[in-house]
């Protein structure tokens, strides 16, 4: 079943949303060589509460930062921490905020220094760009894998692969919430859009092959072959007309 919100409680979702903009603007313009993870969390975690609002990821499930902090080949779920960002690195940063009882989440991926890869910039527009022809299928009356496929057409097409294993969700009242978004499926199918419908989306694009694993401290998923994998993400309401980004 997936909730349709009220235009107050979108209101209330947009105004978290603000939060995880705020915080990604400063969070990415911190990151810099020499930066730790960590002091990115410490600063993500300070600016929310200034809102008056919590990290929505911290304590879930027993996670014990306030953002992911995924460097490189690290898909999801990186752990801030001891992490040192390099010159040439690429760091995917998600923050997802809870105030009045209601949550946002949104990510992006950003390049460390001024000697980033040509390989790994194609990476990171690649994925911006997957997420936004995703994010243009949100409207009253296509189906939920519209946006699916949107998103694993774009990033096949350009040569890259789209992660299976992690997928987007419906937000609102909780963090995760029905529906699951993949970022790959067939056109037309899946359940009709509706207008009000809260979605989180948000493509895991890899340079190399689509597997992954898990590291051993139970969180951070790392891409298989090593190579290198970005994320985007905003929350998004659905309309008749366009999109509305809430993030």
């Amino acid at each position: 079943m997936i909730e349709i919100k009220s235009e107050s409680e979108v209101s209330l979702i947009q105004e978290a949303g603000r939060i995880v903009k705020a915080v990604l603007e400063e969070v990415s313009s911190a990151a810099a060589p020499g930066v730790t993870t960590g002091e990115l969390d410490r600063k993500a975690e300070e600016l929310i509460k200034r809102f008056n609002a919590r990290p929505a990821f911290k304590g879930y499930k027993g996670f014990p930062g306030s953002i992911c902090a995924s460097v490189n080949e690290q898909v999801v779920h990186g752990i801030p921490g001891k992490t040192v960002l390099r010159a040439g690195d690429i760091l995917s940063i998600d923050v997802g905020v809870e105030k009045k009882g209601f949550y946002a989440d949104a990510a992006v991926t950003v390049e460390i220094g001024d000697t980033v890869s040509r390989g790994a910039r194609e990476l990171i527009k690649a994925t911006r760009d997957a997420l936004n022809a995703g994010i243009k299928k949100a409207v009253q009356g296509n189906r939920l894998f519209d946006i699916s496929y949107a998103v694993q057409d774009y990033a096949e097409r350009l040569g890259y692969s789209v992660v299976r294993d992690f997928v987007g969700h419906g937000i609102g009242r909780k963090m995760h919430e029905e529906p699951e978004i993949p970022n790959f499926g067939k056109p037309g199918t899946g359940s009709r859009l509706r207008r009000g419908m809260v979605l989180a989306i948000e493509p895991m694009i890899n340079q190399g092959g689509f597997e992954i694993e898990i590291l051993s401290n139970g969180w951070t998923a790392v891409t298989k072959d090593r190579k290198l994998s970005a994320h985007f993400e905003h929350t998004v309401c659905v309309t008749d007309k366009e999109p509305k980004i809430l993030t």
